[in-house]
């Protein structure tokens, strides 16, 4: 074993000296030699994770992007299936099981050079069947370094492999009912009438009749519809309104020779859709929303709520939408198999706040002008009315309604915007209602006491821009130009004033006395912010239905706080915002948010499934006495024999406080408003409300406005209105009627 060794170790001597001296042929390397360069190596890229391509899809089809989709399946596929034709296979799986979204996981794969097979698991999370689980395996093949898909039906669910498709058996509830707070339907379907009337079948005799009962039952001025009648072809109808049975079984029994009805059944809107600003419309589901609803359970054919608490409560008014779910051979139509299957649950009915009697008359006490009234109650923000006008019938929109076509037609020529619910949306200045809250801003900020005078002439001339007028001196100039002395109250100056009286006299120096002192004391912004404590500027919170911000901003210049502190200037709000914080200083200063909905309740009349209450958003900042001040004062607008609402709120039996405003348009004659409050829970047992009130374009809040607001408060403790407007010759008659005789001297419901 040693000799082995030694002759091992020889040898490997013998080879290193070799190769050291250049023996056995090889050459050895000097220092300055370059070095050889290692052999060349061919890189190959690791080809990328196939299961990257499938997440990518499977993302992309999450997104509805089925182009992406598109991109990322085989040229094999795309050569013969067109991108539109892909697109609608994988959308109408999805719309037919009603699939909002669905979920993946991958689960294994195995990879080959130029093909590969991923397994996953896909939930869909439908509307209808519940949980929808497959496992699926992708097959991938690799074109020009990447993976593309090799695509069938059969990625959607295994069981649509060989061209088999997707049906929806649907069982839909009907839609649930609308009622007022005391259970008074608002919406239901029903059978209703349309009337109208037929020209040449009129009689001379029939006229009369005919004229006073369609006023009775649609509200159609007497005068209009006898011109109409007269100028309108004698076999082309006029249409008129729609009508519960109820409600047009005397004109039906009367039946006068002319008017033509037919019955139908739709969802109906009582009381000619009084409401129709609040509870809104159902229409069909558009073409752009269609895959939204299918996604969502609906078959696609049915009407859904378009505007208002018809929009807003959709999901209760619906129901639980069921179905069966199949897989169906196309060819021959038979049932491969059932996917899933649910059960209907019953739509749920709405119940509002509405006083559904007071939210007619409200409507009706509107009849012929533009404007808004809104009612709440003052201890919890509840809205028991909300008119717009001039306004629409939500009837119009139903399909049955033979009269809707040429209603719709005429709705749409119009320019005065009845669709827009002005209680809500409508933004305007607020005059002197305003008044309210720079007296407590020029209170809060410690510059003026109760005890604060100014005497109140006919101008104001602190700022260079102008000379400022009171209200009383163009009354004033109104009795001179009619050949009339100065010489009643309310066209000579105010004189001295205390800030309560300056506020009962809306006294405009006074209050652009306090504006201009703010803003001099570095306090500019003290009325702007005063006013967006009390809720304006911003929405009130009311979310059933649309609702505007309005607008208060930080005055720039002293111009802009002086004409701010009458609510002039750049205010705007809306007369839901008014009747908020007018409640809250009826309340003491808590200022809810308004409510619409009073419970959610099962078609059986079972427990109520959810009950919405009164939720408060915040406090008036004003101090509790300087709050009864301003209450006061507003007493005192209505009963001092010097309150600018005392003549027209006269012989009210309901003791109320109030603040006239007369606000400056921009265009036109300026617009009327009232906001005020009643105190009469304790003598009636009735809880106290709120109501604000704007009529646009008209002239004096006095004038116009509180006589809406007196028959507000009378219909709220009274049922109905009791007194005319100075300007009616009859309940919703504001001219003097052409005598057609049988004219209802009772006070009739027009």
């Amino acid at each position: 074993m040693k000799f082995f060794r030694w002759i091992h170790l020889i040898v490997i001597t013998t080879f290193l000296s070799a190769c050291g001296s250049g023996g056995s042929g090889l050459i050895p390397l000097s220092a300055t030699d370059t070095p050889l360069p290692p052999p060349a190596v061919t890189v190959i890229p690791a080809p990328p994770d196939p299961s990257l391509t499938l997440a990518a899809y499977l993302d992309a089809y999450k997104a509805d992007d089925y182009n992406t989709m598109y991109s990322l399946v085989s040229k094999v596929t795309q050569d013969t299936l067109p991108l539109e034709e892909f697109a609608k296979r994988n959308r109408d799986a999805l719309n037919e099981m009603s699939a909002a979204s669905f979920d993946y996981e991958v689960l294994s794969s195995l990879v080959n050079p130029y093909s590969a097979e991923i397994a996953y698991k896909v939930t869909y999370h439908t509307a209808l069947v519940g949980e929808v689980q497959r496992d699926i395996v992708a097959r991938l093949t690799r074109e020009n370094g990447e993976w593309k898909l090799q695509w069938d039906d059969s990625l959607i669910l295994p069981e649509l492999a060989g061209g088999n498709t997707l049906r929806m058996d649907y069982s839909i509830p009907s839609r649930g009912n609308i009622y007022d707070r005391e259970g008074d339907v608002i919406a239901a379907q029903t059978d209703a009438y349309a009337f109208s009337i037929l020209p040449g079948n009129v009689t001379e005799e029939s006229l009369s009749l005919l004229l006073t009962e369609v006023w009775r039952l649609c509200g159609n001025s007497m005068e209009a519809l006898a011109e109409e009648i007269a100028n309108t072809p004698a076999f082309f109808p006029i249409p008129l309104c729609e009508a519960s049975a109820q409600e047009s079984e005397r004109i039906r029994s009367i039946a006068p020779a002319g008017l033509q009805w037919v019955q139908y059944n739709s969802r109906f809107y009582f009381d000619q859709g009084a409401s129709s600003n609040i509870v809104g419309y159902t229409q069909f589901i558009s073409p752009e929303n269609l895959e939204k609803y299918r996604r969502l359970g609906y078959r696609g054919d049915e009407r859904v709520g378009a505007a208002g608490i018809e929009q807003w409560a959709e999901d209760y008014l619906s129901g639980k939408r069921a179905g069966t779910l199949y897989v169906v051979n196309p060819a021959t139509g038979q049932i491969v198999t059932r996917v899933g299957e649910s059960s209907p649950k019953p739509a749920d009915s709405v119940y509002l706040t509405i006083d559904d009697n007071l939210q007619y008359y409200a409507q009706q006490a509107l009849r012929g002008f533009s404007g808004a009234a809104v009612v709440i109650e003052v201890d919890t923000g509840r809205v028991l009315a909300m008119a717009s006008s001039p306004g629409f019938d939500s009837n119009i929109f139903e399909p049955n309604n033979p009269n809707g076509s040429a209603q719709i037609a005429e709705l749409f020529q119009r320019t005065d915007r009845p669709l827009l619910n002005r209680a809500a949306q409508g933004q305007y200045p607020l005059g002197s209602v305003f008044k309210i809250i720079t007296m407590a801003a020029g209170m809060e900020s410690g510059l003026f006491i109760p005890e604060s005078t100014y005497d109140c002439q006919y101008t104001w001339t602190r700022l260079p821009d102008q000379i400022r007028y009171d209200w009383t001196y163009q009354h004033c100039q109104d009795r001179l130009a009619s050949g009339r002395a100065c010489d009643t109250s309310d066209s000579v100056p105010s004189g001295p004033l205390t800030l309560s009286e300056g506020l009962m006299r809306s006294c405009n120096p006074f209050f652009w006395e306090i504006g201009y002192t703010l803003y001099y004391n570095d306090r500019p912004n003290d009325i702007a912010n005063m006013a967006r404590a009390f809720g304006l500027g911003q929405p009130t919170g009311i979310a059933q239905i649309a609702e505007e911000a309005g607008q208060i901003n930080n005055p720039p210049s002293d111009i802009d706080v002086v004409n701010q502190a009458i609510g002039q200037g750049d205010v705007l709000v809306t007369p839901l915002q008014v009747a908020s914080f007018i409640a809250a200083l009826g309340n003491g200063g808590t200022l809810y948010r308004p409510q619409l909905v009073e419970k959610i309740e099962p078609v059986d009349g079972s427990a109520a499934t959810q009950i919405f209450k009164p939720e408060a958003r915040g406090t008036l900042p004003v101090q509790p006495f300087r709050l009864d001040l301003i209450r006061e004062a507003m007493i005192s607008v209505v009963k001092d024999p010097r309150g600018t609402a005392q003549f027209r709120l006269r012989g009210l039996q309901i003791p109320v406080a109030g603040k006239t405003g007369t606000a400056e348009s921009g265009s036109g004659k300026p617009h009327a408003w009232f906001a005020g409050y009643t105190m009469a829970s304790e003598d009636t047992g009735l809880p106290d409300i709120a109501i604000a009130v704007i009529i646009e374009n008209i002239g004096e809040g006095s004038d116009y406005a509180a006589p809406v607001f007196r028959r507000i408060v009378e219909t709220y403790y009274y049922g109905r209105p009791q007194t005319l407007y100075w300007f009616e010759s009859t309940f919703g008659v504001t001219e003097t009627p052409t005598p057609f005789g049988g004219i209802p001297t009772d006070t009739p419901k027009p």
